[in-house]
C-alpha cells in the first residue's frame, strides 16, 4: 500500500473500528455503574456521541466509494467486551474503567488528529469535517473525565472505608 489515498481509508477504517469498539466499552459501562450517577449519564451522553461519530465515518468511507471494514468492526467489539468481562470481576471497576475510558479517549484524540492532517492533506475537505467534529467531542469526554477522575477517587474510597457493597460500580 503506498498510495496516499489508500492510508486515509485504512485510518477511516481503523477508526470505524475504534468507534465500535467504544460503543461496545461504554455501553458496558453505562449498564453497570449504579454508585455513580453522574459518571453514568456522561458516559450514556457520550455513548450516543460515540453511535453519531461513527455514523459520520461510515458517511465519510461511503462518500469515497468505501466501506466499513466488517472484520475490523468486529475485533473492536470483541476485544470491548473482553475488556468489560474482566473490569466485572474488578473490585475497583468505576477506577479502572476511568482510567482505560480517559486513556482510550486520548488514543482517539491522536487517531483524529492524524486523520484531519490527513484529509487536508488529500484534499479531502468532507473527510477532515467530519473528523473534526468527532474530535471536539473525544477532547469534551476527555476533559470531563480529567476533571472528574479526583472526585470518582474520592467517593470510590469513601465507599470502600465504609464498607459499600458497590462502590466498586
Amino acid at each position: 500500500m503506498t498510495e496516499p489515498r489508500e492510508w486515509l481509508v485504512m485510518w477511516l477504517r481503523d477508526a470505524h473500528a475504534m468507534e465500535e469498539q467504544a460503543e461496545t466499552m461504554l455501553t458496558g459501562q453505562a449498564s453497570r455503574i449504579e454508585s455513580y450517577p453522574d459518571l453514568k449519564d456522561r458516559i450514556t451522553r457520550h455513548l450516543e456521541e460515540t453511535k453519531a461519530q461513527a455514523e459520520r465515518l461510515r458517511q465519510c468511507l461511503e462518500g469515497m466509494g468505501e466501506s466499513p471494514s466488517k472484520l475490523k468492526d468486529a475485533g473492536g467489539k470483541l476485544m470491548a467486551t473482553g475488556q468489560a468481562m474482566g473490569g466485572m470481576f474488578a473490585g475497583d471497576e468505576v477506577m479502572k474503567g476511568s482510567l482505560a475510558s480517559y486513556a482510550f479517549e486520548q488514543m482517539e484524540i491522536a487517531s483524529y488528529r492524524v486523520l484531519i492532517a490527513a484529509a487536508e492533506h488529500l484534499g479531502e475537505m468532507r473527510v477532515a469535517e467530519a473528523c473534526k467534529a468527532n474530535l471536539q467531542e473525544e477532547i469534551a469526554m476527555a476533559e470531563w473525565l480529567a476533571s472528574h477522575l479526583p472526585g470518582t477517587t474520592r467517593d470510590f474510597l469513601d465507599r470502600a472505608a465504609a464498607g459499600d457493597k458497590d462502590a466498586k460500580r
